[in-house]
């Protein structure tokens, strides 16, 4: 991991013309084919072995397309690979991700405690496919299909941290009202992405609160927050806005941001409050 103390970096989300694709994506992709010779099946025989076409295991072997998880599982059994491709797997789902938020997602995914405030969207870790799928494609300047489905699988996978067990990550989501009401998808979108914050918000390790539209001044209005600590009892601020991403690891600074996030804990509805506004909201969809 580079070093993440003070670092902003930024992206588009889009790889630069001429750029190579992740060093990740080419070692995986050199492990199958290593694995594939050694068993004496051509490309297209393992293609057929796995269900996939051979096209795609061409594309996976010279590193130009990231493998996804059914594709490693299917492929570990074939070749008994011994888990060798299976351990790369969040390497690879996490190489999908846009540039600068690939430092962060190594932190988190270190974290045993996560806490955040959005003001303008659903946050990641929250969000359904089909609401993360209509901020994908709302992107501008626009994805290609490629791109969105490499986003969207990365961050579906990082959701696995929400029922990590060991350690289990302790969650705080903070979210202002206003974001419940922005119709991204549409109604239907909308509907799915309320009823699973109410599911989420009864997972044990996870609280869910609303910041109310009529608290007009509050000590988040300043912008979005996530608040890391790892098992290592290390702590991290982190802001992200339009595409740059802010890493903080100063102790003054990031005690400051933990006494505002206590704040807005206190400010916002208590979890049992914002449960039943999500779910009015949800009804009058």
């Amino acid at each position: 991991m580079g070093r993440t103390s003070e670092r902003e970096c930024r992206t588009t989300g889009r790889r630069p013309p001429g750029k190579e694709h992740p060093a990740v994506w080419s070692a995986y992709g050199k492990l199958v084919r290593l694995f594939r010779e050694r068993a004496g099946l051509t490309q297209q025989a393992l293609a057929e072995a796995i269900g996939y076409s051979l096209e795609q295991v061409a594309s996976v072997e010279q590193g130009r397309r990231p493998a996804k998880a059914a594709f490693t599982e299917a492929t570990e059994r074939v070749l008994g690979a011994g888990g060798a491709l299976r351990v790369l797997q969040e390497d690879v789902d996490r190489a999908k991700l846009p540039e600068f938020f690939q430092d962060f997602a190594l932190l988190e995914a270190e974290a045993v405690s996560r806490f955040s405030y959005d003001p303008m969207l659903v946050p990641g870790l929250l969000q359904t496919e089909s609401y993360a799928r209509a901020l994908l494609e709302a992107h501008f300047p626009p994805l290609d299909d490629d791109a969105i489905e490499q986003h969207l699988t990365a961050r579906l996978a990082r959701q696995a941290l929400l029922s990590r067990k060991n350690p289990c990550v302790v969650f705080s989501f903070i979210l202002e009202e206003g974001s419940l009401h922005r119709m991204v998808g549409g109604t239907a979108v909308m509907q799915e992405q309320l009823g699973w914050l109410q599911e989420c918000s009864r997972l044990r390790n996870v609280e869910i609160q609303v910041m109310p539209t009529q608290r007009a001044a509050h000590s988040g209005v300043n912008g979005q927050m996530v608040l890391l600590e790892t098992l290592g009892h290390r702590q991290f601020v982190c802001i992200e806005a339009q595409g740059i991403m802010s890493i903080r690891s100063n102790r003054n600074e990031v005690s400051e941001f933990w006494l505002r996030y206590g704040m807005l804990r206190s400010q916002a509805l208590h979890t049992e409050e914002s449960a039943r506004l999500i779910e009015h909201m949800a009804g009058e969809l």
